[in-house]
């Protein structure tokens, strides 16, 4: 059931943090709602939206894509995540606030909602200067989002300073059925004191910015599950607090439920791999990518990996940006040409989906995690930034789909590979998680709670005209 408007089809802005792991699942969010009658309208800055432009066939789509200034002149980037929020919260407001008095003004339906990313909390103020009621979007994992919200309680038991420092090594939370939590999986420990202090200050100002928002769309399933020997077991669902949104699981928005003909890219991908696959035996080949926005992980490391690579004697596929690349030997993809592929980027649901792939030695990004159970794919875990390190311990110690790589040379790989590949009862783990999470029962349960997200959004825009 749509939301009912006396115009001609009500709009519904969606605004993703830009980055390409942000703004694929809200494009498939967007598509999801194209059922209920809503027109979706995906808002980026310009240069998130020329990367759009030049790299996906938007006539595929049947969602909009809009743009706003960014202050970036310009230039294609790659932009650190404090340009990035700085051209949030002082260029982005002022022209997203045009732009909603610009669609209200034509004649094609009015905006009667703003779905907002979390990490783009600067839109829930633009929201409410104009009206409109706003729904947040969490791209990433129930227990990520938890882990957020426990900061300020983090805080008041002395867990960490008001800096986010850990006070004491070991164990920072313990939330109901999650794996315990170390110093290092905090999300904002990254770079210098100096640079944890601000991602801790950007996180705190998004706790202060959700209160106001009416709904939380989750793009993760409701519960974060432990698997025992006989199965598996839910925890209790952990309600908000009273000034927090209604939350909706709405996820994993994953490909087979949606009409999307292919997952977005920003990059040109080398569809040349899969011919390769195709001359590859089963369940032979690594295939390596450690996502499209982490920064690189330093010459030395990527030099130790292509060399672990190549003494490892198995077919791999590798998707090294050239930002990536100058740590690589010499000659390094003339000499592997027989064995492994080099690809700039790859059609990565595509390849996974591939019966030569038997592992995926990756970075534990939620998308590529949700993509890897859904094609049943081994996991090789490497954490980088971020919310990795909690998707990582996951993988690893409650669904046990997966091993941490401790390193990238050539012992720690191989014995990380043996380990995966000598798990007999891995498998069945892979096939309950996918049922369990992609199966009939969890798309019926995502059609509802959209459609209860949406219900609430007509009944409220009913009230507004009374």
């Amino acid at each position: 059931m749509g939301v009912q408007c006396t115009m001609k089809k009500p709009k519904i802005l969606l605004v993703p943090y830009p980055a390409q792991g942000h703004v694929s699942p809200m494009l498939k969010l967007g598509l999801a709602l194209l059922t209920h009658g809503l027109q979706p309208i995906i808002v980026t800055p310009e240069f998130i939206h020329r990367r759009i432009v030049a790299n996906m066939d938007l006539n595929d789509y049947r969602v909009r894509f809009m743009s706003i200034p960014d202050g970036f002149s310009g230039e294609e980037g790659p932009y650190d995540f404090f340009a990035i929020e700085k051209s949030m919260e002082n260029i982005m407001p002022n022209h997203l606030e045009t732009l909603l008095h610009e669609l209200d003004e034509d004649d094609d339906g009015t905006v009667v909602c703003m779905v907002i990313d979390l990490l783009a909390s600067w839109a829930i103020q633009v929201a409410t200067r104009c009206g409109i009621p706003a729904a947040g979007f969490w791209p990433a994992m129930q227990a990520t989002y938890r882990l957020i919200t426990s900061i300020p309680e983090m805080i008041h038991a002395d867990l960490i300073s008001e800096t986010g420092c850990p006070r004491h090594e070991g164990t920072v939370s313990s939330l109901p059925s999650q794996p315990l939590l170390s110093t290092e999986d905090l999300p904002w420990l990254i770079g210098t004191q100096a640079s944890r202090k601000a991602r801790l200050k950007f996180w705190i100002r998004i706790l202060d910015r959700l209160t106001s928002l009416r709904w939380l769309l989750l793009n993760s399933f409701p519960q974060d599950f432990i698997i025992h020997d006989d199965g598996y077991q839910d925890d209790d669902y952990i309600s908000p607090p009273h000034n927090n949104p209604i939350i909706f699981p709405v996820g994993p928005l994953t490909e087979p439920s949606l009409t999307t003909p292919k997952n977005p890219s920003f990059w040109k991908e080398d569809t040349s791999c899969l011919e390769w696959l195709d001359h590859q035996k089963p369940n032979s080949v690594i295939y390596i990518s450690f996502g499209s926005w982490v920064s690189p992980i330093g010459d030395a490391k990527i030099k130790t990996l292509a060399l672990t690579l190549q003494s490892l004697n198995r077919p791999f596929i590798w998707v090294l940006a050239e930002s990536w690349r100058h740590g690589l030997p010499n000659g390094y993809s003339e000499t592997v040409s027989k064995q492994g592929k080099l690809v700039l980027w790859a059609p990565q649901f595509q390849v996974l989906q591939h019966k030569a792939v038997g592992l995926y030695l990756t970075h534990c990004g939620w998308n590529s995690t949700m993509e890897a159970i859904q094609c049943r794919k081994r996991l090789l875990c490497y954490p980088v930034a971020g919310d990795q390190f909690v998707n990582c311990k996951y993988i690893v110690k409650v669904w046990k789909i997966g091993v941490k790589v401790k390193g990238l040379g050539q012992k720690d790989v191989e014995e990380a590979v043996k380990k995966v590949m000598e798990d007999e009862e891995m498998e069945e783990r892979l096939r309950k998680i996918y049922h369990r999470t992609m199966g009939e029962e969890t798309s019926s349960r995502v059609a509802g709670n959209l459609k209860a997200f949406v219900l609430g959004l007509n009944q409220l825009q009913q009230n507004s005209l009374h």
